[in-house]
């Protein structure tokens, strides 16, 4: 039975220089967030047990950790592997695009790893392309999302939400469950994407990042004096 049921998954997170880092009130976002019908949340591992006390939701674990030899921040290592052993996580997540990972490891190496310690936890990978997605399914993860698409240098023409590349993901992915996420901000882009059928969507931004929020609002006001 898959940890994460179908619907829509919530990322509650903040992250070092945004307004709310820092103060552990991911937990009430996510308590909001269930409130309103999510079906699981994402998390920083830091906020993850917190989370796990305050909702009985599935949780999708991750740690965001930068490397001077890799580009790669989204549990690139063991070491944030381990992390995410210790809390209660349901879901691991991990960056599973095709480029150098740091210290030299192998994206086969990592997932093996995570695999064999995970205690039952499921896996995720976060790809930018279709052949970062056949190559997570071939390597046996639970769930395909399409996070990194177009922040990646080789995606960043692509304009997000990709509707296209998550209907292509579905089409080529053998296995593994297709999940939907980056820039979701409309309800015309779940309508657009509720045709393509993803097993889950994930919205962050949209509506967890209050200043994110109050930006891209603000940037459509136009008052004239």
């Amino acid at each position: 039975m898959s940890a994460l049921k179908r619907g829509l998954i919530v990322s509650c997170q903040a992250v070092k220089g945004e307004p709310l880092y820092g103060y552990g009130i991911m937990h009430l976002f996510a308590k909001a967030a269930k409130a309103g019908g999510a079906q699981g949340i994402r998390a920083l591992y830091e906020d993850v047990d917190s989370i796990k006390e305050e909702v009985n939701l599935p949780v999708i674990g991750l740690v965001k950790e930068c490397y001077d030899d890799s580009e790669i921040y989204i549990t690139p290592t063991k070491a944030e592997v381990d992390k995410l052993l210790g809390t209660k996580c349901d879901v691991i997540c991990m960056d599973a695009t095709l480029r150098s990972r740091p210290g030299g490891i192998s994206l086969k190496e990592l997932y093996e790893y995570a695999r064999s310690n995970a205690g039952g936890r499921e896996i995720m990978a976060d790809v930018s392309t279709i052949e970062e997605a056949i190559n997570a399914d071939e390597l046996g993860f639970d769930y395909i999302s399409t996070t990194m698409r177009g922040y990646t240098p080789y995606t960043k023409q692509y304009s997000i939400p990709d509707v296209d590349f998550v209907a292509e993901c579905k089409a080529k992915v053998k296995n593994a469950k297709v999940i939907a996420e980056g820039g979701v901000f409309e309800v015309s882009h779940m309508e657009a994407i509720s045709k393509v059928n993803p097993y889950a969507v994930v919205v962050g931004s949209a509506i967890t990042r209050p200043s994110v929020i109050t930006e891209r609002l603000l940037g459509a006001l136009k008052l004239e004096d």
